[in-house]
């Protein structure tokens, strides 16, 4: 975020103890824990440690506490003390068909390998507000809960991989030949990588995303997609010890990963076909996880021969624009002193006027003679 100014420190102190008031709130309310932010709010835990970049809950709920619920600023927050931390080594890719599905849903086929669960979705709601709630009572209370062991460890194989077998969607094939690239530590460069890319739309805004997305599906890329699977569930994480040759389990993540897929009449040498969108992000994101692969295919257009016509297909346009710290940043330095720049514009702006007085006296002057 940017910052422009020094000085007027006793106003700045006074601001921020009138911050510190206003988000306490009233004092005979009881406070808000962070505790209760991460488990009651869990979904907006899951997009502060998206678009921070850390998978750590509790800060995460820390941070939107201490921003008064402005995930924006909770996400800055959280983003400036990951700049802090060090890195002390690297984890393997994700073994997602291993993942503990919480949820796993496909909109192509009614029955997929090892079948689709349902789990905690807003889909089905009837969008009505809840006032039991204001009694701090939740509509399911008293029902039994679900049993833990229905929460299953599944090996659920990609259900694109049955549609692939008939060879009308476009093959998976990891690039191995090349390190990955990491955003956080080198700067997107253009044009960019599909890693780039997707690491950058995992740390964007989701509302920018979302339009993104929305604007693809009405019209502006042609680019109607499938889920052809979505999965919400907890993953192991392993991580490579090089000095011993041992690779070891330290935890597992909530991840939510989403795969789209999209027709695509291809190249004159290539045949119609489905192609792919990707998403993997944490916690439960699926709005965003959907956002992100339908961003991802309208991005990779070029490698299908499409012609590149519309904001969701402009790779910096999309890249450079999605980051909400950044935006925010940019945005809000407006609020600060501009002094020196507005005096400057000013002498600017009257020597225009002047020039301009000078030209219509003239004009007018000339007209008189003419008459």
């Amino acid at each position: 975020m940017i910052t422009s100014i020094k000085g007027g420190e006793k106003a700045i102190d006074a601001s921020h103890q009138l911050l510190s008031k206003r988000r306490r709130g009233d004092p005979n309310v009881a406070q808000l824990s962070v505790e209760q932010i991460r488990e009651q709010l869990s979904l907006a835990v899951d997009r502060v440690m998206n678009e921070g970049s850390l998978y750590d809950p509790t800060l995460a709920a820390l941070a939107i506490k201490q921003a008064e619920g402005d995930l924006i600023e909770a996400i800055y927050l959280l983003r400036a003390y990951r700049s802090t931390i060090p890195r002390f080594g690297f984890t393997l890719p994700l073994d997602t068909a291993s993942m503990i599905v919480r949820r796993r849903i496909s909109t192509t086929h009614k029955d997929v390998p090892g079948g689709q669960f349902l789990g905690p979705t807003y889909d089905y709601t009837h969008r009505l507000i809840d006032f039991a709630l204001l009694d701090g009572c939740d509509d399911e209370d008293g029902l039994p809960l679900p049993d833990s062991d229905q929460v299953e460890d599944l090996h659920l194989h990609h259900d694109a991989g049955f549609i692939s077998r008939t060879g009308l969607v476009e093959e998976e094939l990891p690039d191995d030949s090349q390190e990955v690239a990491d955003i956080t530590r080198s700067p997107l460069t253009f044009p960019s990588t599909r890693d780039q890319r997707l690491q950058n739309l995992v740390r964007g805004d989701e509302g920018f995303l979302m339009a993104l997305c929305y604007s693809t599906m009405r019209g502006y890329g042609r680019n109607h997609p499938y889920v052809a699977e979505m999965r919400h569930g907890d993953v192991s994480v392993v991580m490579e010890i090089p000095e011993i040759d041992l690779e070891a389990g330290i935890g597992t993540v909530q991840i939510t990963e989403c795969r789209t897929i999209h027709l695509t009449v291809g190249k004159s040498e290539t045949p119609p076909r489905y192609t792919r969108g990707y998403g993997l992000l944490f916690g439960h994101s699926e709005r965003k996880a959907l956002s992100v692969a339908v961003v991802d295919r309208a991005l990779r257009g070029a490698e299908f021969g499409e012609e590149r016509r519309y904001p969701a297909q402009d790779e910096e346009f999309v890249l450079s624009h999605s980051d909400s710290v950044a935006a925010s940043g940019l945005v809000q330095h407006l609020k600060l002193p501009h002094y020196v720049d507005f005096q400057a514009e000013q002498q600017l702006l009257r020597r225009l006027r002047e020039d301009y007085d000078k030209r219509a006296s003239e004009a007018l002057a000339k007209e008189n003679d003419d008459a």
